[in-house]
């Protein structure tokens, strides 16, 4: 699958859900993102026939998010089927870790890839205030608890997702040093001026990488590749784990994008910033043939955009939506 500016798209963002049992204050309102109705999700056997149909034009690698997948019964079943699918190498997930532990084990069994772990701060009290938990959950714990899953399970690739945001009691070194004895790399992630995001203060790769060499000025890139998408790492003499960025701000890598996003509606997104794309659940549920459906995709391809334009005072088609909304 190729766009009009010859970008060879691989790799698919699949959310089963827009469901979250969090509400984390830059990802969605307080009062939670509004839900769509069960039925307007689609089946896992709906989105496996996208993937199918895509994999059989190039599709290599998919990344299934939420919301929180997790919360989606089957999800296991759905990994299972993903990774049976003809031309598919990796499948991987983006949790924020609450119900990980519990399902870790049969994930494994299914044959996931990877996971990334959504985690902001090692502070309980920020880590509570972030995601909207009560202060008497156990959330952080569970959450917490999830960091000794690497070493259960050396064959999986863990990695830590963290969004600076500019915030007192962070810590973003504290984050750093959690791939200083554990098997796992941390990622730094800029925020995305999209839906509440935007509120918050914008924290660069230089700024976080300033605070780490304040302490070990001895970090220095690696060239290696440790993932699907586009970030870059970073080696500490002595840590087991690589410290990632993924920069779409201060780094735009938009020439090299190799992505595509299918919302739980079946939205086929094109770019994180727009809205443009194409609607496949209709087809779907109309019966559509796959070379309709083929057609669809490649109609979507056609409407991406060539970068983003975040900097840019026009944006034009801008997405309204709130990141649970969309998988971002």
């Amino acid at each position: 699958m190729k766009d009009l500016y010859g970008r060879n798209i691989d790799y698919l963002r699949l959310s089963i859900t827009d469901r979250c049992n969090f509400r984390c204050k830059y990802c969605m309102p307080a009062d939670g993102a509004h839900l769509v109705d069960m039925d307007e999700i689609l089946t896992y056997e709906e989105a496996i026939r996208v993937c199918e149909i895509m994999a059989r034009n190039g599709l290599k690698k998919i990344k299934v998010t939420g919301g929180e997948p997790l919360v989606r019964r089957g999800v296991e079943g759905m990994i299972a089927s993903l990774k049976a699918i003809d031309g598919i190498e990796r499948v991987t997930m983006t949790t924020n870790g609450l119900l990980l532990y519990e399902k870790m084990e049969d994930l494994a069994a299914a044959g996931i890839d990877a996971i990334n772990i959504s985690l902001d701060s090692l502070n309980r009290d920020l880590f509570n205030d972030l995601s909207r938990s009560p202060a008497s959950s156990d959330n952080f714990e569970k959450v917490v608890k999830t960091l000794d899953l690497p070493e259960r399970y050396p064959d999986i690739m863990f990695k830590i997702n963290c969004v600076p945001l500019g915030i007192e009691g962070q810590d973003l070194l504290q984050m750093a040093e959690l791939a200083k004895d554990r098997p796992l790399h941390v990622r730094f992630i800029e925020m995305m001026p999209i839906g509440v995001g935007a509120q918050f203060e914008f924290v660069s790769q230089e700024d976080v990488l300033n605070i780490i060499k304040e302490k070990y000025p001895n970090v220095r890139s690696y060239e290696k590749k440790l993932g699907n998408g586009p970030c870059v790492y970073y080696e500490i003499p002595g840590f087991v784990g690589k410290i990632g960025f993924i920069s779409a701000m201060s780094h735009k890598f938009c020439s090299g994008c190799n992505r595509i996003r299918m919302t739980s509606t079946g939205f086929l997104k094109t770019c994180l910033q727009y809205e443009t794309g194409v609607d496949l659940r209709e087809a779907l549920r109309n019966n559509a043939s796959d070379e309709v459906i083929e057609e669809l995709i490649a109609q979507a391809l056609r409407v991406k955009s060539k970068e983003h334009q975040f900097l840019e005072v026009d944006k034009k088609a801008e997405e309204k939506k709130d990141m649970s909304q969309i998988g971002g």
